[in-house]
């Protein structure tokens, strides 16, 4: 359906959505005409319609050059283009987000007319949008105030920062036309990820499109994320870095996410826990307010969480030297560290993990001792021993001495030599779950296993993971599945994950290519084109114009534009266009 260009944009005679995201503004747009209106703190706005977009179109990152017209984002305000189009319709949001209940206190949206604009002011955001020559201006603020001063930048600025955010974007101009537009793709993703307030000021790495309602960031999605921005924005890094700071308990503990909502959608926010508290009933099946025990926690107490904090301040360090942060947050690295040390079972240095969904498979109950949580907790170990080794030596030698016992009980509890692989999980009563999963690679990534074992294990992952290797699974060449077989029990798995080839049962998932590809190239194996690309290329046929969450054959995808499927296009820029397209060796 859409075909990369040498430029790195994509064409493509057929209208898709485009999605949207600048430091404040968001939307998905369609060349059919409509544009769905949402901003970062605030939520949905509105739907905006107008005439159609004519064919053919050329797609770039916030950005359709349409055969007459087109649709342009600005950069530096909250205010987008829309050329030779027609304005047909404007629809106010009714609320923020699907959860936002208005009290009989609330002020109704209002449009006003007049002139050549229209003017949308709701109790959450304000939306204005003029008319003019034959173009559609239309800027969105959390005030009024806001989106008028985004009328500052005339139509000539927002194409010319259009322009150049694409060039930006364009980070390997000599890589083939395929791996270009996905490099160009991750850029997007990861760059978009960097939200502002109405003052300017950072408001968090977002995860995606749809995390603005209510506008929160995430510990692991925000790590993976910010691979590539270390070395493009490495103070949106450091400034992530203390917001997520906030979320850790005194104890260690941490939420999946940091809420970080303006005011009117937070009262919004907080009066539906309030609601759904009291009346369960009404909201079955929809939310769990039992999962956000303090005002700023996004789904409390997850297993993965702290330790992804301790690799943030490890990553951060390692790339820009600056110890500020690392020695600021040192209590809250004392707390994580201890309250792991104290999830051990009789006998042992690993943590336990309770029977819950609070990791990053989070419509799974794994239990126990889980590889990829114990391979995050090597590294937050080793982490820990470098970045204490000047100022305070005693926690980093018990780090250092605690991650030899946590290596060697990994491999002679976890290993299934039937496999070649480690277990996805074994619980205290001796279950296990012994199929292959891309998430075990965290005891690759961060050493907890011997290289031997890791190449092992990738070459395991090569035969099974890669559909194009498996003819076991019946959809053919389609990408990497996360896990495979499916899981062994159904009482282990919810939601979307009990059924094979969806979610965490055997999605693609291209933060997952990103760090599989890494460790096939760190180990000298070759062949990481496959999972850098495969995932695109399949994105390109289905008129998928942004990085995906995930997606499988038989259950499409998820989300468009997600912030940690950058990893892939990281990892290109990393080790470079030599290593990405080798082969297998």
């Amino acid at each position: 359906m859409m075909t990369p260009t040498s430029h790195g944009e994509i064409t493509t005679s057929h209208p898709v959505i485009l999605p949207i995201m600048a430091p404040r503004l968001q939307a998905d747009a369609h060349p059919d005409g409509y544009l769905d209106l949402a901003l970062w703190g605030s939520g949905r706005l509105g739907r905006i319609r107008f005439s159609r977009l004519a064919g053919p179109y050329i797609y770039g990152p916030n950005r359709i050059i349409a055969g007459a017209g087109g649709i342009f984002v600005a950069q530096s305000r909250p205010i987008l283009l829309i050329r030779n189009a027609r304005l047909e319709g404007v629809y106010p949001a009714r609320r923020c987000a699907w959860w936002h209940e208005s009290d009989k206190d609330s002020p109704k949206p209002k449009l006003t007319k007049r002139n050549n604009r229209r003017i949308v002011v709701t109790g959450w955001g304000a939306t204005i949008i003029e008319v003019d020559d034959g173009d559609i201006r239309i800027a969105a603020g959390a005030s009024k105030e806001e989106a008028e001063a985004a009328f500052g930048l005339a139509n000539d600025a927002i194409v010319a920062e259009a322009a150049s955010y694409i060039a930006r974007c364009d980070l390997t101009p000599k890589a083939d036309p395929v791996m270009r537009s996905m490099v160009m793709q991750g850029a997007h993703a990861a760059l978009s990820s960097i939200r502002l307030d109405e003052n300017g000021r950072f408001a968090g790495l977002a995860a995606g499109q749809a995390y603005s309602a209510p506008a929160r960031t995430y510990y692991r999605d925000g790590y993976w994320t910010m691979q590539m921005l270390l070395k493009l924005a490495p103070e949106a890094v450091r400034d992530e870095i203390r917001l997520l700071a906030k979320g850790v308990q005194p104890d260690g503990e941490a939420p999946s996410g940091v809420i970080l909502t303006g005011p009117a959608q937070s009262r919004a926010w907080q009066n539906f826990v309030l609601d759904a508290t009291r009346n369960p009933e009404k909201y079955r099946g929809k939310a769990a307010p039992e999962h956000h025990n303090r005002p700023d926690d996004w789904w409390s107490d997850h297993f993965d969480s702290p330790l992804f904090f301790i690799l943030f301040l490890a990553d951060y360090v390692e790339t820009t030297g600056d110890m500020t942060e690392a020695v600021r947050h040192w209590p809250l690295v004392t707390a994580i560290i201890e309250r792991y040390l104290a999830l051990a079972g009789p006998g042992s240095v690993l943590p336990l993990k309770p029977r819950n969904d609070r990791d990053w498979a989070d419509n799974v109950y794994r239990e126990g001792l889980v590889s990829y949580n114990l391979g995050l907790f090597v590294g937050a170990l080793d982490g820990v021993a470098k970045l204490g080794a000047g100022h305070d030596p005693a926690l980093a030698q018990k780090a250092r001495e605690v991650a030899a016992s946590a290596r060697a009980e990994i491999e002679d509890r976890l290993f299934v030599p039937s496999r070649n692989g480690y277990a996805d999980f074994v619980t205290p009563d001796g279950f296990v779950e012994d199929h292959l999963v891309l998430d075990s690679l965290t005891l690759s990534r961060y050493g907890a296993i011997s290289q031997t074992r890791a190449t092992g294990l990738l070459k395991a992952m090569e035969e099974v993971l890669e559909a194009r290797n498996n003819t076991r699974q019946p959809y053919g060449d389609w990408g990497m599945l996360c896990a495979y077989p499916p899981f062994k029990r159904a009482s282990d798995v919810r939601s979307k994950t009990a059924f094979p080839f969806r979610y965490h049962n055997g999605s693609d998932w291209p933060y997952w290519d990103g760090v599989y590809a890494e460790e096939r190239i760190r180990h000298g194996l070759g062949g990481a084109r496959y999972a850098l690309i495969r995932w695109w290329e399949t994105c390109l046929a289905n008129g998928w114009a942004g990085a995906v969450e995930y997606f499988s054959p038989p259950y499409g995808r998820g989300s468009l534009l997600q912030g940690w499927s950058a990893m892939p296009a990281a990892v290109v820029l990393k080790y470079g266009l030599e290593a990405a397209n080798a082969e297998n060796r």
